[in-house]
């Protein structure tokens, strides 16, 4: 018995070292099962992260039988689960076997078998009050294990829980620093290049007024139409690197956006707008791209925005009736649409478009939140 307590402290230190080591979450998660298969009788392992919703995600796996992996893990991945649920509903507060998976089931079903599990064990990752998902785990030929297997799953999952916690925190504070310097950097332009660009174009103006040369004129009414245009780009460029507005809701903001850049906006929502600060500001970013390609490319002074918002995402729809544009007639122009779909992206969703000559262009955005 001894020389097991000394294995798993050792093995409790190693994972120890490796999670305070590792900064990215994914290889984070992934090198602590990795380690903890290796130097157990555990065989194979997967994490979900669950939201408040109850919603589950699947962030790391490892040594899973081949029925649980094919197709991207769908078997983990889709429907619900017993463990899920107890979890969601506050029942689940330590490492406990679990006498029947709906998953596993489900891919016996479809395979027959799946390497020999049948059970696994499962325990909530969380650090304090928080939670932030469960840990898996599951050995051929095992229906049940031990006290002291489970025991080591929960000194396993409280490290996670604290080394998630710590990755977290290290991210709000990045966010939070680059926030500051978004504000200090639009700060900066809007005191100096902002104002020299307004100087100009003041300049510009009364040298329309005092020339007495039409030449001279033309040439002052090109400086100020320039001026203008800088300006207005600058003023764009300040909103988006401070957005304002987005305290009194987003459609707000967007529609202020599109009208400071000279476009008149239609704007409809469906359902009720209640959207985490994260997903709000993504939102607004993607429109803010939008607007500005609309305004450049398409040839008219009007877009529509819909927002319709569900119980499990929220899908944002741009659209203009502009110039538009074909695939059969060369390169898709500017758009940014690369830009939208990093961002939708980013954040578990996708973005598309659809567009036709003289027709205008429509994009898609679906967030899941």
């Amino acid at each position: 018995m001894v020389p097991e307590q000394h294995s798993d402290v050792i093995l409790l230190k190693e994972i120890a070292e490796l999670l305070n080591e590792e900064t990215n979450m994914e290889r984070m998660l992934g090198g602590a099962i990795d380690k903890l298969l290796q130097n157990s009788n555990f065989e194979t392992a997967w994490i979900f992260f669950i939201d408040e919703k109850g919603k589950h995600r699947l962030v790391a796996q490892a040594n899973l039988p081949d029925a649980l992996e094919e197709r991207d893990c769908r078997h983990l991945t889709k429907g619900g689960c017993w463990c899920v649920k107890r979890y969601h509903d506050g029942d689940l507060d330590k490492a406990s076997n679990i006498i029947a998976c709906q998953r596993i089931e489900n891919a016996k079903a479809a395979h027959g078998k799946i390497g020999n599990i049948s059970h696994h064990a499962t325990v909530p990752l969380q650090s304090g009050k928080e939670r932030f998902g469960l840990l898996n785990i599951a050995a051929a030929d095992t229906v049940r294990f031990s006290k002291d297997e489970l025991a080591l799953l929960e000194s396993v999952a409280f490290q996670i829980g604290s080394a998630i916690k710590r990755i977290v925190l290290t991210k709000q504070e990045q966010e939070l620093a680059l926030v500051k310097e978004r504000n200090r950097l639009a700060r900066d332009l809007h005191d100096s290049v902002n104002q020299l660009l307004f100087s100009v174009t003041l300049t510009a103006r009364g040298g329309i007024e005092m020339a007495e040369d039409e030449a001279q004129k033309s040439t002052f009414r090109d400086i100020q139409h320039l001026s203008q245009e800088a300006l207005n780009e600058m003023r764009a460029l300040i909103w988006q690197l401070r957005p304002k507005g987005l305290e009194s809701g987003l459609i707000d903001a967007i529609k202020a956006y599109g009208e400071m850049l000279g476009l008149s906006m239609e704007t409809k929502v469906t359902g009720v707008i209640q959207l985490p600060s994260r997903t709000e500001e993504t939102l607004f970013r993607i429109a803010q791209e939008a607007l500005n390609n609309v305004r450049k490319h398409a040839g008219t002074s009007a877009a529509q925005i819909y927002v319709t918002v569900t119980p499990t995402d929220v899908l944002l729809v741009i659209k203009d009736e502009g110039l538009g544009f074909s695939l059969a007639h060369g390169a898709i122009p500017s758009i940014g649409i690369q830009s939208i779909r990093d961002r939708a992206k980013a954040e578990g969703g996708t973005a598309d478009w659809s567009s036709e000559l003289s027709k205008g262009t429509e994009i898609l955005v679906r967030i899941p939140y």
